[in-house]
């Protein structure tokens, strides 16, 4: 190497700027590039770009990761038993808000899913857009505004004040004949108790309504979990009805739900979890895989970071010193906002030409 003046460059700063390089491993994958002009006389489908973003880099390539991950999920059979991979899908309350409720009706409606677990916000949301419009608004649109209106913000969505209203004049009378049936079968041999996953089921049944995840959930008996029931709107709905009820009140029991999430898990062949958002939907999927010692396969999507310690942000290795996720299990997180990569990932699995219901189902009464 020489300089302009025709000196040579000192070899210590050669040597500090031009370390020689080993070689690459064997079988090391090129970055490579999509090629739109590859296209100019047909059209590009969902596989192409994937395949096409799966050597990018950055989170293109993460996102190429989870399409193989939820295609092996899908794709597994037991050798013995025929079996299908147990696929736990979790969601936060804002996704049922926004426009990818209907995606994630697609999978419960279709059977690609086997059990459920999401928010308060994510069951209440759902039958409140049966009832009433969601609109779109501005993440800048001022609070106090809003407020002065009767409308409520999330995010870059409005809900009106008198959807939350009609939800309360369909879920009261519905309340009063579950308590009705529980006290009914007091002291006798049909006793029973309401349970998060319950309470869920019957409400799907009563809204009548395909464009319910929830209908479509209880129409093909798939399991909904919500720990945190009483955290959002039905939860509102539960408190003024104690007073209107009062002495007799409804019973919820949360212990006959973490066992039945907890026996899904356990008795899965093998069980694969897609986990959009964090939280409590991401921690009771993870606590219920422990049961079994860890997930074969989990696919997370969120945009939470790990230096907080959250649970939240935690990648997949932090599950797999737990005994969350099995050491050899296939595992990703995609650092993305669920609405803006989830529809294009479904489409490259799930929605594939000619998909069929691709998850095990859960026989609830062995339970």
């Amino acid at each position: 190497m020489a300089t302009n003046g025709g000196g040579a460059v000192p070899e210590s700063v050669a040597a500090a700027v031009l370390v020689k390089s080993e070689e690459m491993p064997a079988g090391s994958k090129k970055v490579e590039e999509l090629d739109f002009n590859a296209f100019a006389d047909s059209k590009i489908t969902v596989e192409d770009l994937i395949a096409g973003m799966t050597n990018m880099g950055f989170q293109a390539s993460s996102i190429g990761e989870a399409v193989k991950i939820i295609n092996d999920m899908r794709e597994w059979r037991d050798p013995e038993t025929s079996d299908k991979t147990t696929i736990f899908l979790g969601y936060t309350s804002n996704l049922i808000s926004s426009g990818l409720r209907g995606t994630l009706r697609y999978l419960v409606q279709h059977n690609h899913v086997s059990a459920i677990v999401t928010t308060a916000g994510g069951i209440e949301e759902d039958f409140i857009k049966c009832l009433g419009s969601t609109y779109m608004g501005a993440f800048s649109t001022p609070g106090a505004e809003l407020r002065a209106k009767g409308l409520n913000r999330i995010g870059n969505l409005l809900v009106p004040n008198a959807n939350y209203c009609a939800f309360e004049d369909w879920v009261v009378p519905i309340l009063d004949a579950m308590l009705s049936e529980q006290e009914a079968a007091k002291g006798t041999e049909a006793e029973f108790h309401w349970t998060p996953s319950k309470v869920i089921h019957r409400l799907g049944k009563e809204i009548n309504n395909e464009e319910s995840v929830y209908y479509w959930a209880y129409k093909n008996n798939i399991p909904v979990f919500c720990p945190a029931l009483t955290d959002g709107s039905l939860g509102d709905m539960l408190y003024f009805h104690t007073f209107k009820s009062s002495p007799a009140q409804l019973r919820i029991d949360i212990v006959e739900d973490i066992r039945r999430i907890n026996t899904i898990a356990v008795r899965a062949k093998r069980a694969g979890m897609v986990i959009l958002g964090g939280g409590v939907v991401k921690h009771h999927i993870a606590n219920a895989c422990l049961m079994r010692n860890g997930a074969e396969s989990a696919v997370y999507i969120n945009t939470a970071q790990e230096f907080d310690g959250s649970d939240a942000g935690a990648r997949p290795d932090e599950a797999v010193s737990w005994g969350k996720i099995k050491v050899d299990a296939a595992s990703v997180k995609v650092y993305c906002e669920a609405t803006a990569v989830f529809p294009m990932i479904v489409a490259a699995t799930f929605a594939k030409p000619g998909s069929k219901d691709s998850a095990q189902k859960v026989e609830l009464n062995t339970i």
